[in-house]
């Protein structure tokens, strides 16, 4: 396996690079590899025209605001904003006094150009079964649900719901439901445990929990209900719990509210109300680099532009487009590029209720094929794992539907670059390796595959309208090939707007390491193109299958088991996770212990407290 063009190292408090080496697989020594787009990808796409390009990324980078402005038209707007922006570091207000609705957006915009038979979502159960769900039925559903949390459980804009639920269609008809009465939703991955679910909603003073009796994953039963319940009488602001019953046993409580029973008398219609352009859509919990998640808090407007311009442009979208991003809607990656980057643009999404490699190592192929898949966005870690698996599992499908590749979550290694290209995109994809964070809501660095020459390991260059810098201790742009920290110098529609309920956090974290700089927490370096590389944290965050976790979270749920008396978790590199969590523990004097048996409760207790966390866990 070869190693990455730059492999960054920490030498005291500054980043520095080692000598720049190169790919060298199976597939053939490569120095800087760069893979031009194809004339006939070129010729399709939205930007194509190296000129064009050239042009439109100078104006941008000169003047972002009239550049977001500009991409602002592609949203329904019930009221114009009186200007673009308003800066007052750390804060930002974009499109001040316009108003929008983000499920108007998604769904009813659409069925007034005549959309309303298209396909919405393509499901798929790890089981094979499937549906279809048109986007005139899922308005439908929406308005449905939208009414009953009005008119059934008082629920009104400024209040705050909690969507605990697998990977089905339903989950999306609750985030636009919340979406559509101005109800910011708090969606929390389904793989999390009753604690991680109880400081989620306690913090963000939930009154509504949506969620199901169960979720499928590997051929078992996840009992999410159950989870719910073994802490909802330590959440007093719940005075609901919607249970979409996915099993005809499943036993109701006093608190629970039959999904289905509540829907089936409520109007199909119902009014999207418009909200100010700052009117918070979601908050997103995120690990940080203290034990308690922080709840970043999106706008509606600024979002909306900036996932339905990045969605459009580095993926190309083109209206017969079926778009499989394999992320949980309980990550960033889900809200903006299963729901409403790609629903704001009437594509047809693919969700996958499952795991990867279930009930065989062909799964994800099975899946494309199936469903005539033409862009899959997904992460470095499947990439890997299904590397190690064989391509005989691939090569029993054609994948020949596919025409766009995407990547996320954590740099993707060189080596896996060219696996994906070559075995996966049949060498005629391209791959848009992107790079952003929860708190960026939108893609920030990537190729736009019509013009953008891609290398393997690279994001390439920052989106149009997003000015990129790398900066030394010093807050100073560093020369071609230095290490550095990457940072944004000027705010985009899509920023966080802080951390719910903690000011002080917020510009702790992001705003006082670079004055007037976003800190993004990752190292990295630009080469002598100006194309960035990533390499990864520089803080107390760890990246495990993409998904970022605060080594204190991990830390506080070790230390609370009354055996311990201390404990250090850090990252080590995985071949397929990327980063494993090694956790160093040291057990009170008084204990007597069994090694063996106690490693195996602290792990089970990290689960209880946390999760199940998406990587392993080794123990020294």
């Amino acid at each position: 396996m070869g190693s990455l063009p730059v492999v960054l190292r920490i030498i005291g408090n500054s980043w520095k690079p080692f000598k720049e080496t190169y790919v060298c697989n199976r597939y053939g020594a490569l120095r800087n590899p760069a893979f031009e787009p194809s004339r006939a990808f070129a010729a399709e796409a939205h930007i194509g025209n190296k000129l064009e390009y050239d042009l439109l990324w100078k104006q941008a980078q000169q003047d972002p605001i009239a550049f977001w402005e500009d991409a602002a038209r592609n949203i329904t707007w019930f009221s114009k904003w009186k200007k673009t922006l308003v800066w007052k570091e750390p804060y930002a207000q974009w499109f001040v006094g316009a108003t929008t609705n983000a499920a108007y957006n998604c769904l009813d915009r659409h069925l007034k150009q005549g959309l309303g038979k298209k396909t919405a979502i393509l499901w798929e159960g790890e089981d094979g079964s499937s549906t279809e769900t048109s986007y005139e039925s899922l308005f439908e559903q929406v308005c449905q649900l939208a009414n009953a949390l009005e008119h059934k459980m008082g629920l009104k804009a400024g209040d705050t719901a909690a969507i605990y639920m697998p990977l089905i269609p339903e989950a999306i008809v609750a985030m636009l439901a919340c979406a559509r009465i101005g109800v910011t939703h708090s969606v929390i991955f389904a793989g999390f445990s009753g604690n991680a679910i109880k400081d989620r909603v306690n913090d963000a003073e939930s009154k509504v929990i949506l969620t199901a009796d169960v979720g499928y994953r590997r051929g078992q039963e996840v009992e999410l209900l159950k989870t719910v319940d073994s802490v909802i009488d330590q959440m007093p602001s719940v005075s609901h719990v919607v249970v979409l019953r996915r099993k005809g046993t499943t036993l109701l409580g006093p608190k629970h509210l039959d999904w289905k029973d509540l829907l089936k008398d409520q109007s199909k219609n119902h009014f999207a109300q418009p909200f100010d352009a700052e009117h918070p859509l979601f908050l997103l919990y995120t690990s940080g680099t203290t034990g308690k998640p922080k709840g970043i808090v999106h706008s509606t407007g600024g979002y909306l532009v900036g996932v339905s311009a990045t969605a459009k442009w580095i993926f190309d979208l083109k209206p017969n487009d079926r778009f499989w991003c394999t992320a949980d809607i309980g990550w960033i990656t889900g809200h903006s590029y299963v729901v409403y980057g790609l629903l704001a643009h009437a594509t047809t999404i693919v969700l996958y209720e499952g795991a990867p490699m279930h009930p065989h190592p062909g799964r994800f192929w099975e899946i494309i094929d199936k469903h005539r898949v033409s862009i899959l966005y997904t992460a470095p870690t499947a990439i890997r794992a299904f590397m190690r698996a064989g391509n005989e599992h691939l090569q029993k499908y054609q994948l020949s539907s596919l025409r766009l590749l995407g990547s996320v979550g954590e740099p993707i290694n060189p080596e896996a670059w060219m696996w994906y290209h070559q075995e996966v995109g049949k060498s005629r994809c391209p791959i848009v390796d992107t790079w952003w964070q929860t708190e960026t809501g939108c893609i920030l660095i990537s190729p736009l595959p019509g013009v953008i020459a891609t290398k393997p390991g690279s994001a390439t260059k920052p989106f149009l309208g997003i000015v990129a810098d790398i900066v030394n201790e010093q807050g100073e742009s560093c020369a071609s090939n230095e290490g550095g920290y990457l940072v944004i110098k000027h705010p985009w529609p899509s920023m966080l707007r802080g951390i719910f309920k903690n000011p002080e956090r917020y510009q702790e974290s992001y705003w006082s390491r670079f004055p007037g700089m976003y800190f993004t927490g990752d190292g990295a370096h630009r080469d002598d193109k100006g194309y960035f590389w990533i390499k990864g944290r520089v803080d107390d965050v760890i990246n495990v299958s993409g998904h970022r976790l605060g080594t204190m979270e991990v830390e506080s749920a070790l230390v609370s088991h009354p055996a311990v008396a201390e404990a250090a978790v850090v990252g080590k590199q995985d071949p397929v996770k990327g980063q494993a969590l090694v956790a160093f523990v040291t057990p009170k004097l008084e204990q007597k212990i069994a090694v063996k048996a106690l490693i195996q409760e602290l792990k089970d207790h990290v689960v209880r407290e946390i999760g199940r966390l998406p990587g392993p866990m080794r123990s020294s």
